[in-house]
């Protein structure tokens, strides 16, 4: 559905959430939904059971939450908004529990 701009995240040792998360940019809210559908269809037909979905009637921000990978999809400006890539990326600080 060529998603633009799309990069993969390692959670490992960060978070509980997931092991993995992926964000991606579409043009608009259409190519967001198309993308955002294309992307659950892989993850059902790779047996992946139904996974969370949420942000697909407005396609500004879609989130698939399927257990150990978590996928965002963005439009443009929400994605700049949001600035996931900061929060979650390589120079943020490892959790450190207990000590």
């Amino acid at each position: 559905m060529q998603a633009e701009e799309t990069i993969a995240i390692d959670l490992a040792g960060k978070t509980s959430l997931a092991d993995t998360m992926i964000i991606a940019s579409g043009r608009n809210q259409r190519h967001v939904g198309a993308i955002a559908d294309k992307i659950l269809q892989g993850l059902k037909s790779g047996g992946y059971g139904n996974p969370r979905v949420e942000g697909m009637p407005a396609c500004d921000w879609v989130l698939i939450d399927a257990g150990d990978l978590l996928v965002h999809i963005f439009r443009p400006e929400v994605r700049g908004f949001y600035n996931l890539e900061k929060i979650w990326g390589d120079d943020r600080p490892s959790a450190h529990l207990g000590g």
